[in-house]
């Protein structure tokens, strides 16, 4: 019989199984290829599957990340699934965790998992308004642009960020894969288009929001939390903010499966952090 390599399935950013966003996990995938890698992470199909490695310069674990289709450098719900599964298996609260964007300062206590980035956010370019909404299916008169015109932005990973003008236009999205790939031929980055389209909940409070994240180009038609947007999202309002900011992100509600995101941020620095909680585990035969 082939040697098997054990997995474990986090539900990310929630607090109880079924909701938040599923993650696999490779506690030991020191015996795995990079293309054995990508095959696994298209197996299960999450958005993204994160590879745990002996670290290479001083951290604690080095990690490799997959989406269906393709490697990325960082991302944030496998670093606070992963640190939470760390810790929950006897690991240190506080780690660092060595990715393709850097080493990531990592905290797990209790089920719930932070991450935190020195990083000042990248302004990587400012797509077309009418073709962010089309992406959405949507008519530019439901963009809000009087705080930012959409933009393609960075804190380790690009999104296009787009606010729109309340929860209600959210919920109305109907994403066009056409639009998506005019949008992708007409951007400059090697990473498939993705948008992240949020809006203030006024119905909770003045530091919550709503956003949903597309990116039909990696495979992955709707994510329900993504906390590599999230960051770049924390640091965008604090330079709108010209200071901290500090906010709460509701994703995935539309989906059924409700994830909350925490966001902390200042010019150069940025703290995403959720729970997370183990739901499968098992055996792969790569």
């Amino acid at each position: 019989m082939r040697a098997a390599t054990g997995y474990l399935v986090y539900d990310v950013f929630t607090d109880r199984a079924f909701g938040g966003n599923p993650l696999a996990i490779v506690p030991d995938a020191s015996g795995l290829d990079p293309a054995t890698m990508a095959d696994i992470a298209r197996e299960f199909g999450y958005s993204e599957t994160i590879y745990l490695l002996p670290p290479r310069a001083g951290g604690t674990r080095a990690a490799r990340i997959f989406t269906p289709t393709q490697e990325i450098p960082f991302a944030g719900h496998p670093l606070i699934g992963a640190a939470v599964a760390l810790a929950d298996d006897g690991g240190p609260a506080r780690m660092l965790i060595e990715t393709g964007a850097g080493p990531v300062p990592c905290l797990a206590r209790d089920g719930r998992g932070a991450l935190v980035r020195s990083v000042r956010l990248e302004r990587l370019g400012t797509p077309d308004p009418a073709l962010v909404a089309d992406c959405l299916g949507l008519s530019a008169v439901n963009l809000l642009t009087r705080h930012h015109a959409p933009v393609i932005a960075s804190a380790g990973l690009p999104f296009c960020l787009v606010e729109l003008h309340d929860p209600a236009a959210l919920a109305g999205i109907s994403p066009r894969i056409e639009a998506f790939r005019r949008a992708q031929a007409a951007s400059p980055l090697p990473f498939d288009f993705a948008v992240y389209a949020y809006a203030y909940d006024r119905s909770m409070g003045g530091d919550r929001i709503r956003a949903r994240m597309f990116a039909p180009l990696d495979n992955i038609p709707e994510d329900p939390a993504t906390g590599s947007a999230a960051a770049a999202l924390g640091l965008l309002l604090a330079d709108l903010a010209q200071g901290p900011v500090e906010v709460t992100i509701d994703q995935g509600v539309e989906m059924g499966r409700p994830s909350v995101i925490s966001v902390s941020a200042e010019a150069g620095s940025v703290a995403v952090s959720g729970h997370a909680v183990r739901v499968m585990e098992g055996r792969l035969f790569p």
